[in-house]
């Protein structure tokens, strides 16, 4: 088959995170099996990359441009939607996945093509949809949680078939030095705030705050002031190979605020036997699972202090929950295979119901 995953947001090398994570290590798995498979996104126009990006959309004059920065066609325009003609043209998908931002227009556009369409639900913000699922007449759908699945269900009434984000152990499985609490993504969303006071409450213990969604100077410049008068914190720059954030990690904090539709941090750890203590938010529950200490968001701060006082000090709870980790993260639900195998027969029922003169154009 030939695959198109498409979506309103950026990619590598513009943007990165868990949904272009997953979606590279999809492309991977398909084209480790003979299928092709290429990317539609935003074009962000940052940097060297975004400049030769631009001058070559210009001087097309079509509304997408093509590269192949990860090692397969990736299809940029500023407006995605607007370069799906683009996208079809040059890659000729038998069907595409579509995700997050701008999922209706974008998915509406590759209707009006004839692309049979598999929309992969990744997130319960209904907003970056940018319309009705329900207008999609052709979509099947996946859910990366039953959080994700029954909150679509309920808001559409629609049935998914419930995948969790596709995970390569061997990118994320390492020793560690078991050096810090390693809290990722430094945002409000992802409860910074209660991170910094978790991390106030512990001066003892060394936080590791972590870029992942790339931060503005102003908001890089907030935080540094931020966790300035905590000595026993420090921020790095996002990285791509996570082994080295995960390698001197003993805990992974998760204090998401929002309603996380999963928690990729979680798993990711999991692969090294990580414990997480994260916070009873969407789907994130689900993703800790056995492998760590979920508490309330709102619980007092003494409940998140105590739990990682106490994983960081008593060895054999570590060790019980480490090992709980690692067990969670073999379960057949996590299986690449098991979940490739999945993922590949709702892509062969969508582009099954092709009509035969699309297909055979």
């Amino acid at each position: 088959m030939k695959v198109l995953f498409a979506g309103g947001n950026g990619y590598y090398p513009e943007f990165s995170g868990g949904v272009q994570s997953s979606t590279h290590h999809l492309v991977q798995q398909l084209r480790d099996r003979g299928h092709q498979a290429g990317v539609l996104a935003a074009l962000f126009g940052d940097g060297f990359f975004g400049f030769k990006a631009r001058l070559k959309l210009k001087l097309s004059g079509e509304s997408g441009v093509m590269d192949s920065f990860p090692g397969y066609p990736v299809i940029r325009g500023w407006f995605p939607w607007e370069a799906a003609s683009v996208a079809v043209k040059k890659l000729q998908p038998d069907v595409a996945v579509v995700q997050c931002h701008k999922s209706v227009p974008i998915g509406k556009a590759l209707e009006a093509h004839g692309v049979p369409l598999v929309v992969y639900l990744r997130n319960v913000e209904f907003h970056e949809l940018a319309g009705d699922l329900r207008e999609l007449t052709s979509a099947l759908y996946i859910a990366n949680s039953e959080f994700t699945a029954r909150t679509y269900n309920q808001k559409f009434g629609i049935d998914s078939v419930v995948i969790p984000p596709t995970i390569n152990p061997e990118t994320y499985r390492t020793q560690t030095t078991r050096d810090h609490v390693t809290f990722i993504n430094p945002y409000k969303e992802k409860g910074f705030e209660l991170a910094v006071q978790i991390a106030a409450n512990c001066p003892d213990i060394p936080f590791l705050f972590v870029e992942s969604w790339k931060l503005s100077d102003d908001h890089r410049a907030e935080i540094e002031k931020i966790i300035a008068p905590l000595k026993n914190v420090r921020l790095e720059n996002r990285t791509s190979d996570m082994k080295t954030v995960y390698g001197r990690t003993k805990i992974l904090l998760a204090p998401s605020k929002w309603e996380e539709a999963w928690g990729r941090v979680a798993s990711e750890a999991h692969c090294s036997g990580i414990p997480v203590v994260g916070s009873r938010r969407g789907g994130l529950p689900e993703a800790i699972g056995e492998g760590g200490i979920v508490i309330d968001y709102d619980a007092p701060l003494d409940e998140w202090t105590s739990a990682i006082r106490r994983l960081w000090s008593d060895e054999a709870e570590y060790q019980q929950l480490s090992r709980a980790a690692l067990d969670f993260a073999a379960r057949p639900l996590m299986q690449p295979a098991r979940q490739f195998a999945a993922f590949l027969d709702v892509l062969e029922r969508a582009a099954a119901s092709r009509p035969a003169e699309r297909k055979a154009s």
